[in-house]
């Protein structure tokens, strides 16, 4: 589906010239440095505020609850802009990501509009990352963003990681979570500068990761290896985004595990690798096309492995799949990634390679109704049973009240007890006590 305009919209409302561009939350690093990536070339980014009860309240007053719950998230956080002080609809845009197939995302942005419409604010742009609409006349530079956002995404992704891997451990509560701020905050400010060539900016964040690197290293915590880790897969959305999956993962920390929570760029190279798989399925396999995908795929595994290089010894037995296709083969016997297709098949797959790097435990998490949750909790308990019975646990989330500490607790009870029976060994890097 892609990202067209009705014919009354002039090359002027479909610029980003003089706009505020609102980013959502699916993520405080991946949004934040996105929204840093567009600033870079000239674009007044920032992300759309927190959500609330408020919120949530607000959007559904526009709809009537089929719809997918990040959808109500997202709705209501841009929803709150429109009440706000400095709210000009001329000036205002709003980054609403659409997709083909039968998943509910593809409506989000239709939805929008069409409230946007009814209440006469037609001058709101709504455009996706890959609109060529959406770049007329921001920059002379705007052919940068592309590469400037994998790498905001690869940072994003590595600096959550060592939240998550760092949190559960400190000695003085809070502390992990004003370095990561502050290393966002630095990140950012890399990432938004218009004085660096990109050649520069690429040097300069592989520093920035190093000297993030030893402040998280710098945490006093004690690394003890009872805690047990619970990967997480799902919908990306509510995995990513903490008011969505009503805090589940520090509710999970709280209660004494460490989470493992599948990146973003698992999407991407998951993107290109079945980009190359229709390739070959229509004959293609050496076309132009094919060959441009082989060099940007490349590229980007090339960017990837220099920006994490200084935290390889930090990462040692939190490693991600070296590629798509080692993390899609083991789920063809539960759903080929030929036939069933998006996050159901990464989440299948990741649950099984999290399984393979010693995690004692696998969290869903998923939008109530959602099809791909669905898909997967049929098929979880045949994966469970052909990986050493390994505890797996959905997790539905649609905004309403409940228990989910009793949920937890039960959980990590049994992922403590298969802890201390698992064939598979976690690997642990060397700041871990013995």
């Amino acid at each position: 589906m892609t990202n067209d305009f009705t014919e009354q919209n002039s090359p002027q409302k479909s610029s980003l010239i003089d706009r505020t561009l609102y980013i959502a939350r699916m993520s405080e690093e991946g949004s934040s440095t996105l929204a840093a990536a567009y600033r870079s070339i000239g674009v007044n980014c920032r992300l759309s505020p927190e959500s609330d009860v408020d919120s949530i309240d607000l959007a559904r007053q526009y709809t009537i609850g089929e719809e997918c719950y990040p959808e109500i998230v997202t709705l209501g956080s841009y929803l709150k802009v429109l009440s706000e002080p400095d709210f000009v609809p001329e000036k205002t845009a709003f980054m609403m990501l659409t997709a083909d197939g039968p998943c509910r995302f593809g409506q989000y942005k239709q939805l929008l509009e069409k409230i946007l419409h009814e209440k006469g604010l037609d001058e709101v742009l709504i455009i996706s990352p890959t609109s060529a609409n959406g770049y007329d006349g921001i920059s002379d530079d705007s052919g940068q963003l592309f590469r400037l956002a994998w790498w905001s995404l690869i940072c994003a992704d590595a600096l959550r990681k060592l939240l998550l891997q760092t949190r559960p451990y400190e000695n003085n509560a809070g502390e992990t979570d004003r370095v990561h701020k502050d290393s966002l905050n630095i990140l950012c400010k890399v990432i938004e500068r218009r004085d660096l060539s990109m050649k520069e900016k690429f040097i300069e964040l592989v520093e920035t990761m190093n000297h993030i690197g030893k402040k998280f290293s710098g945490i006093a915590a004690n690394y003890e290896t009872e805690k047990p880790l619970i990967g997480v897969v799902g919908e990306i959305f509510c995995r990513l985004d903490d008011f969505a999956n009503a805090f589940l993962i520090k509710r999970i920390e709280i209660f004494g595990g460490e989470m493992w929570l599948a990146p973003i760029a698992e999407w991407v190279w998951y993107t290109n690798f079945m980009a190359n798989h229709d390739l070959k399925f229509t004959g293609e396999t050496f076309s132009k096309k094919a060959f441009e995908n082989l060099i940007k795929s490349k590229i980007q595994m090339r960017d990837e492995h220099k920006l994490l290089a200084p935290l390889h010894k930090r990462f040692l037995g939190y490693e991600e799949p070296k590629n798509t296709s080692s993390l899609l083969k083991p789920a063809v016997p539960y759903l080929p990634y030929w036939g069933a297709l998006g996050e159901m098949v990464l989440n299948v797959g990741g649950a099984i390679y999290l399984h393979g790097k010693g995690a004692d435990g696998i969290i869903d998490i998923s939008p109530f109704t959602c099809m791909n949750g669905i898909v997967c909790e049929a098929v979880y308990p045949k994966v469970s049973k052909d990986f050493n019975n390994i505890p797996i646990r959905n997790f539905y989330f649609d905004g309403t009240e409940s228990d989910y500490d009793r949920d937890v607790e039960i959980f990590l009870e049994l992922a403590s007890t298969y802890k201390r029976r698992k064939k598979v060994k976690r690997v642990y890097p060397s700041h871990f006590t013995a």
